[in-house]
């Protein structure tokens, strides 16, 4: 058995952790790297949770092998369930191939006519500085749907819908629909709601203009300048994403994260934007957080205090540095 470990931005300790479990374990490994050639394995191993994970399918157009997503804390995800503490009690069922495999769907994505990376969650239109409208026109199939102006406009897989889609008012959508919904952002008409269309469906959002230039966030990690207009439709392959854990099937990912809905209502406007960044991010320091979310330094700390009361977030010492805190969104139960 080969197995492929890739952990861009994760600690090498984590890495030599898995690569010993696997040895032990009569299992062969080889490290992927971005510049790796392709190479044949039964899996992927995929370090540092859900963010880890997105960032090996912006790296990577070959789908063709199961990912198993492993967090490095005990941070909770939904496409990365297996905490490394406990990756030794699952090594045999991976080795026995004793585990089932999901077919995420993916968008993929056109820039002004160039193909980038696909995605997992979702495609984020908006001027690159906030609090300034954007006019676009939707089109699905190639027929208008609108003429908007907003804050913004998201496109997001099911998977996705549990994400940034959701803080911005739209539906969540069961992970095994055959769907991609649609939000315009904080829109001038009152009257604009989100809509679901088909995943085989051809969406383009054209005449893109606002003040200062537009960009498309893919997943929130990468970022691409977008000069008039950004199409999508599915992807094929899906990815393929390894499932270990009864518990972490859509409906319960789908439970857990309505729960947390429910929570963000009453939370302050500060509380949830660290929690949104850490949960697209991953774990941060204090001052990463301060500058990634602008937000003065006395607000953040008020924040985290508050997270931390509520059992949102948990602080733990920075591998890399012990003198430094870092935080994490912890499981939700």
């Amino acid at each position: 058995m080969q197995i492929g470990i890739y952990g861009s931005g994760t600690t090498s300790s984590s890495a030599k952790i898995v690569k010993k479990i696997l040895s032990d374990s009569d299992i062969q490994s080889f490290t992927i790297t971005p510049k790796s050639k392709t190479k044949q394995c039964d899996c992927v191993i995929v370090l540092g949770g859900d963010k880890g994970i997105r960032n090996y399918f912006h790296r990577t157009f070959d789908s063709s092998s199961p990912v198993l997503g492993i967090n490095e804390g005990e941070s909770g995800g939904f496409l990365a369930q297996i905490d490394l503490k406990e990756f030794p009690s699952y090594v045999n069922r991976l080795k026995k191939q004793n585990y089932s495999v999901e077919e995420v769907p993916r968008l993929g994505v056109k820039i002004d006519g160039k193909n980038v990376f696909p995605v997992l969650n979702d495609v984020a239109v908006f001027p690159s500085k906030s609090a300034m409208l954007m006019e676009h026109t939707l089109s699905v199939n190639g027929e208008e749907v609108w003429h908007d102006s907003s804050d913004g406009i998201i496109v997001a897989t099911p998977i996705g819908s549990s994400a940034y889609s959701m803080s911005a008012g739209g539906p969540v959508i069961f992970q095994d629909s055959t769907v991609f919904e649609i939000i315009s952002v904080n829109s001038l008409n009152i009257n604009r709601r989100p809509i679901i269309v088909s995943n085989s469906s051809s969406i383009e959002i054209d005449d893109i203009s606002a003040r200062l230039h537009c960009e498309a966030v893919l997943d929130g990690l990468d970022r691409y300048k977008v000069n008039k207009n950004v199409e999508c439709t599915q992807f094929f392959p899906s990815a393929k994403i390894i499932r270990l854990k009864k518990d972490s099937t859509a409906i319960s990912a789908l439970a857990k994260k309505a729960h947390l809905a429910e929570e963000l209502l009453s939370m302050p406007p500060s509380s949830k934007l660290l929690l949104k960044t850490l949960e697209y991010e991953g774990a941060l320091t204090q001052k990463d957080l301060a500058n990634k979310t602008l937000l003065p330094d006395r607000t953040v700390r008020l924040a985290l205090s508050h997270l931390l009361e509520k059992g949102y977030v948990k602080k733990k010492v920075s591998v890399r540095d012990a003198r430094q805190k870092i935080y994490e969104i912890s499981k939700i139960e």
